[in-house]
């Protein structure tokens, strides 16, 4: 596959699977669509994980939704320096936060035999992949200075292209690889939810 294809197709199979795979499985096997809760083996590591974890990743997909949908706002934000040093700061706070989540999540899961009998193989694996995700999102936001302001000139025109069904892969292909990375796992991410606990999602 070339790495044009990554940025042209996957995009739209990752949709596809999740809204296909998702409805089959809700009308199919309705039983499997919701999340059998490990809160009842253990509770207390779990609040640990859950608590930044979902703090954490509703932020950051908060922010990013917002850059997407309002971008002119979303770059009015970084006009001032200050105000620019300020979302840097916390968006890496929210990573780091994100990062520990997901961490304790993963642990507990290994750790606890009850916790580990719940989860699948594609459960495992998209917690892997989320985890490469949140990393892969921290080092750019550590080493790659202010990636919150031109996610609004390389993703944001490359999603708008593939939404209307034109998709732009030079907004894509000049960029380091842990950013090409990030920005095509988010869709693999997508097209792992169906196939596992997290389809209610």
């Amino acid at each position: 596959m070339s790495e044009s294809t990554y940025y042209t197709v996957v995009p739209y199979i990752a949709v596809v699977l999740a809204v296909g795979v998702g409805l089959y499985r809700y009308y199919t096997n309705r039983f499997s669509y919701s999340s059998m809760s490990s809160q009842f083996f253990e509770n207390r590591v779990l609040f640990w994980g859950s608590v930044p974890w979902h703090y954490g990743i509703v932020f950051i997909l908060l922010a990013h939704f917002l850059a997407l949908i309002i971008p002119d706002f979303w770059v009015s934000l970084h006009r001032d320096s200050a105000r620019m040093m300020i979302i840097v700061l916390i968006g890496g706070a929210l990573g780091f936060l994100t990062l520990l989540g997901i961490l304790v999540l993963i642990v507990r899961r290994i750790l606890n035999p009850k916790a580990r009998a719940v989860k699948s193989v594609m459960d495992w694996i998209l917690l892997v992949d989320l985890l490469l995700q949140v990393i892969a999102g921290l080092y750019i936001a550590l080493f790659y200075r202010w990636g919150s302001l031109w996610y609004e000139y390389t993703a944001t025109p490359w999603l708008v292209s593939l939404a209307r069904l034109e998709p732009k892969i030079d907004f894509v292909t000049p960029l380091p690889m842990i950013v090409r990375f990030h920005m095509i796992n988010a869709f693999v991410v997508i097209g792992l939810f169906p196939f596992t606990r997290l389809v209610h999602i």
